[in-house]
């Protein structure tokens, strides 16, 4: 009990404690949080007809960013593997980092699946044995649940792993190891079941293609690695958490990997699309080209794939790859990049034209936008505080000074 009080007392200091920088990160994602509540009850007022969405398109900025944010959660795999897998150790010491990303990931994701919804009040519908879940015929149950045991997964690892660090035990492999094997098919799972979701609807012809689960999956092991890479050299700054160059530049390597299949994936399936001049590509066509005098997704879509083509080339020379500069270029271009592409290049065209050939151009609004702010600040807030518990416990700022018995 003394321990568990110590400990508990310990991690409230270093939460509400730090330097100037810290307080402001702190204030400026809560200041964030709260305009995106007020303009939320908004919406839960007046119903989803306060943002831009309509009948002709169901889904958007909220789904655009779920679907974005699944695949930066999965990319704690990337870490994973061979941190644990191949004993690379310049990434051991910073996985744990890796996986509370995917904690705060998640998080975002649920949040965003459940403003999305009509009727927000009935999200106890998802919980199974309480509501309706529809369970195995909803592929909308399956996305629920791997999300959910992914979340889990991860969030028992980080805390198991800072426990061993914070009493000075080393970890019992037979005890963990399953947990860790099994986080790597799940870290897959809850990409390729967001994909299914769509892939499945065979009126939707712009998502139902066979090779969209893997293009979700390579997009995911370049936009989050990207996304942590930077985050990795902002907490090396500013913390006495080692953080070595040859950790950033092994993740580099496997982003290069994956954009050259996220790449390749495009062009297939573009290929596949105009080749084969169907009235089926008809959204493709809206996306890229424009149709009928629609063309405001196209600017985005071409910026995507520069930015994407330009930070590959850049990661693709061993030269810059290995430079911080242009390593770090890359990883903005290829964040913005994926991030568009899983967005404005996923989400919008899909709905076009809509069942009676219409098209509806659709866009986020402000409330959208801020809501959608608000909820990217909730989850750094929650990496924030996760992280500074963290470093502190392995550079040993918080450590048990009593004697913990040895156990699993």
């Amino acid at each position: 009990m003394n321990s568990m009080f110590q400990a508990l007392t310990g991690i409230l200091k270093v939460v509400f404690t730090g330097s100037k920088s810290y307080k402001l990160l702190v204030a400026v994602l809560l200041l964030l949080m709260t305009v995106g509540v007020i303009l939320l009850v908004r919406q839960f007022d007046q119903g989803l007809i306060a943002t831009n969405m309509r009948d002709q398109a169901s889904w958007g900025w909220y789904i655009a960013n779920f679907t974005f944010l699944v695949g930066v959660a999965a990319a704690a795999v990337v870490l994973v593997i061979p941190a644990y897998i191949y004993h690379y150790e310049p990434i051991h010491d910073i996985v744990l980092l890796g996986e509370i990303m995917a904690v705060s990931a998640v998080s975002m994701c649920l949040m965003f699946v459940t403003i999305d919804m009509g009727s927000p009040e009935r999200f106890w519908h998802l919980i199974p044995g309480l509501g309706i879940f529809n369970f195995p015929q909803s592929i909308l149950a399956w996305d629920v649940l791997v999300l959910n045991t992914y979340l889990f997964v991860n969030l028992f690892l980080v805390c198991y792993g800072l426990y061993k660090y914070y009493t000075g035990q080393p970890y019992n492999k037979k005890f963990i190891w399953p947990f860790i094997i099994f986080s790597i098919p799940a870290a897959i799972s809850i990409h390729t079941v967001t994909a299914f979701i769509y892939a499945g609807l065979p009126a939707r012809p712009f998502w139902n293609a066979a090779i969209l689960a893997p293009r979700f999956i390579a997009s995911a092991f370049c936009s989050g690695p990207a996304f942590m890479l930077i985050l990795f050299q902002i907490i090396r700054k500013n913390t006495r958490l080692k953080v070595t160059n040859e950790a950033l530049f092994k993740v580099g390597e496997i982003i290069t990997y994956a954009m050259a299949l996220n790449l390749f994936f495009l062009i297939a399936e573009l290929f596949k699309e105009r080749y084969s001049a169907t009235a089926h590509i008809a959204a493709l066509d809206y996306l890229w080209y424009g149709l009928q005098g629609h063309n405001h997704l196209v600017p985005w879509i071409w910026t995507a794939i520069t930015f994407n083509s330009i930070a590959f080339l850049f990661l693709l020379n061993p030269k810059t790859r290995r430079n911080l500069v242009t390593l770090n270029l890359a990883c903005v271009l290829i964040f913005i990049g994926v991030y568009i592409e899983k967005g404005m290049g996923l989400i919008f065209p899909g709905f076009v034209p809509d069942t009676l050939g219409e098209i509806y151009d659709y866009f986020p609004n402000s409330l959208e936008f801020w809501v959608s702010i608000g909820i990217w600040a909730a989850g750094m807030l929650v990496f924030t505080v996760l992280s500074k518990i963290a470093i502190a416990i392995k550079t040993g700022e918080l450590k048990c000074s009593c004697t913990v018995p040895e156990n699993k």
